[in-house]
């Protein structure tokens, strides 16, 4: 198999073509227009935009392998679960962002092999950023010199010190019981917990550079979402678990929805086992 490593460099130029296409939309007058989905999700020009370059461009990066793109699952569906390798992308993850005019909006590009993702990128057009993960070798965030030149630095997500404030990171769209339940839990358990809301797969980011320590999820979203995340996050010390404790894997079922889910930045920590037993015994 080819070495993941040597994609990163194609993947970074991928990532800025796409990225560029999603900023001139942004820009451009008649930003805020979209239509909706079957699931009453919005779709952008810049979400289309995005997706037939990535859909061109990825098949050439490395070893040639399908892509299943969000907007090209009614395509595929007869195919997928044949694929033991692929691409799984999301060309604009945080479209409500993006409408919103806040910025918080990524392209996620996945390599999936044998159910898992063993390479992942997390692109920020509007600062020209992408955060790569390869677990086992390499976690990296990339920034645009210029041309083609990109500088970089390291990734590690951060312990869970004792006495220190947690930082809970949250959707920015999503509340509801089960959330306000879990937060409530870790409440009773740490002296202080520290809530901050972000849209689409930047929480994934923010934990893989040590900017928070949990991100809890219990509402809708699908492969493209977390699988790119889950890669970065678990290169960077970090894990992604459903709540039966175990990584997620992908491309197992008919459904494309992701399970509910702990994204964690230190997975040794007791508090994280205790809160994994409690929902064990729950269900």
């Amino acid at each position: 198999m080819q070495q993941l490593e040597t994609l990163v460099a194609p993947l970074l130029a991928l990532c800025r073509e796409a990225g560029a296409a999603i900023c001139a939309h942004y820009d451009a007058p008649g930003a805020q227009e979209y239509q909706a989905k079957g699931d009453d999700s919005p779709l952008t020009r810049a979400d289309l935009a995005s997706d037939r370059i990535l859909q061109a461009g990825l098949p050439g990066v490395g070893p040639a392998l399908p892509v299943l793109s969000e907007e090209s699952v009614e395509a595929v569906a007869g195919q997928r679960r044949n694929w033991s390798r692929y691409w799984l992308v999301d060309p604009l993850d945080g479209t409500k962002e993006f409408l919103a005019r806040n910025g918080e909006f990524t392209i996620n590009i996945a390599l999936i092999d044998d159910h898992r993702p063993v390479l992942g990128v997390l692109y920020l057009p509007l600062k020209a950023q992408a955060y790569i993960g390869i677990p086992g070798s390499l976690a990296r965030r990339y920034a645009c010199a210029g041309g083609d030149a990109w500088s970089s630095s390291d990734l590690h997500t951060r312990p869970l010190g004792e006495g220190q404030p947690l930082d809970v990171l949250a959707s920015r769209r999503h509340r509801g019981k089960r959330l306000a339940a879990c937060l409530d839990w870790l409440a009773a358990r740490w002296p202080q917990i520290r809530r901050h809301n972000s849209g689409s797969a930047l929480k994934f980011c923010q934990l893989a550079a040590g900017q928070g320590d949990f991100y809890p999820r219990f509402s809708r979203c699908c492969e493209w979402d977390t699988a790119a995340g889950q890669a970065l996050l678990e290169a960077a010390g970090g894990a992604l678990l459903g709540l039966d404790g175990r990584p997620l894997r992908y491309n197992c079922s008919d459904s494309l929805y992701s399970p509910d889910f702990f994204a964690i930045a230190d997975p040794g920590h007791q508090l994280w086992r205790e809160l994994l037993r409690e929902y064990q015994d729950v269900d």
